[in-house]
């Protein structure tokens, strides 16, 4: 009788374990970006993690075209619930007029984003489009039926994180507008936010792999190991995101996407791993590119994939000179003690188990 008991108490332990971790409440995230990519994918599809919502920004390209992106993609995925909220067209204070002052100045930038319209020199990635901020959006794999909220990104972001206080991860991989902006409209925000994670910054890369596209974006750092497209599209929005108080700030720079690249045989493998329409969606990226942002969703879903990281203050440049948008770092001892952030700053991932956590969050088993 004894040992029946025994097991019989077994069992419901294990049963109570398996309800308590079937019931655990999923991550909750907010996802703000300048457009649609793979790290959207991983995010979407993790059951792990509950996407409250996604707000655009300009970057890569304007917002509007952003904005269209996201949706299109949400209908093609099959997560028309998720809402879209269109964010700020421009920085706050940097523009094209004043990119290309900054140019004729101290050089050209490897990448302008919304203000490109050619690389400097030949490479192995295709020319960006050139367009303008309210210029008609034209998706080549179709346009929206989908709308976006009818508010600002800014509204949205506190909306949401007042909704869920402490519970809510802003992973941002694009320029920081909305933050700033929504910062300066509720001084509470940044304090009601459970981390964020930023992709951007940057402190020493290297190059880390061999083969010409990879050198491609490696060479962007040789002469300005400081600067990155993110914070250099609107230096003042990341200088003011750097003094706000958050709790918690995890941030991705560029020196650990040099070691790594969306070759064709991942593409294969995450396409493999992905229900069908997902899986359509990733061999139309182009491959080529570091995995910027898919380290930033990977190191927040599993931060044992850190291989090296360093606790600093950090602050952005915001003097119109040399060094406009570069990321500026202390130790303790060297601080200068002007509320500027503190964050821990990822220098190197493990790769392959990168990729791996990437293949499963889309279904790999």
């Amino acid at each position: 009788m004894g040992v029946r008991r025994f097991l019989l108490a077994l069992v419901l332990a294990f049963a109570g374990l398996s309800g308590a971790h079937a019931a655990e409440p999923r991550r909750q995230v907010v996802i703000d970006d300048e457009g649609f990519a793979l790290m959207h994918l991983m995010l979407l599809e993790d059951p792990r993690v509950e996407v409250l919502g996604i707000t655009t920004v300009s970057g890569n390209v304007w917002a509007n075209r952003a904005t269209a992106m996201v949706l299109r993609g949400l209908e093609l995925m099959g997560h028309e619930g998720v809402p879209v909220a269109e964010g700020a067209t421009f920085p706050l204070l940097n523009s094209e007029a004043r990119t290309e002052r900054w140019e004729a100045l101290y050089g050209k930038l490897v990448w302008k984003g919304a203000f490109m319209k050619q690389w400097a020199e030949p490479t192995a990635q295709s020319a960006p489009e050139h367009h303008g901020p309210f210029d008609p959006v034209d998706l080549p794999w179709g346009n929206p039926k989908l709308k976006p909220l009818p508010e600002a990104a800014a509204l949205f972001l506190i909306r949401t994180v007042r909704a869920h206080p402490h519970g809510v991860t802003i992973v941002a991989c694009g320029p920081l507008t909305n933050l700033a902006l929504a910062q300066r409209l509720d001084p509470e925000f940044a304090g009601l936010v459970k981390e964020l994670v930023i992709m951007g910054g940057s402190l020493a890369p290297r190059q880390a792999l061999d083969n010409r596209s990879a050198a491609d974006f490696a060479r962007e750092f040789v002469n300005t190991p400081r600067r990155e497209f993110n914070i250099r599209f609107d230096p003042e929005a990341a200088s003011m995101t750097a003094h706000a108080p958050w709790p918690k700030v995890t941030i991705i720079p560029a020196d650990p996407s040099t070691a790594t690249q969306l070759v064709p045989a991942l593409v294969v493998r995450l396409a493999k791993a992905s229900r069908p329409p997902v899986a359509a969606m990733i061999r139309r990226m182009e491959p080529g590119f570091p995995m910027w942002d898919e380290i930033a969703a990977a190191v927040w879903l599993d931060p044992s994939l850190v291989t090296k990281s360093e606790r600093l203050w950090y602050d952005f440049d915001v003097q119109f000179g040399p060094g406009y948008g570069d990321m500026l770092t202390w130790h303790d001892a060297y601080r200068p003690g002007l509320d500027e952030g503190r964050a821990d700053v990822v220098i190197s991932v493990d790769v392959p188990r990168m990729e791996a956590l990437i293949a499963r969050s889309l279904g790999e088993r």
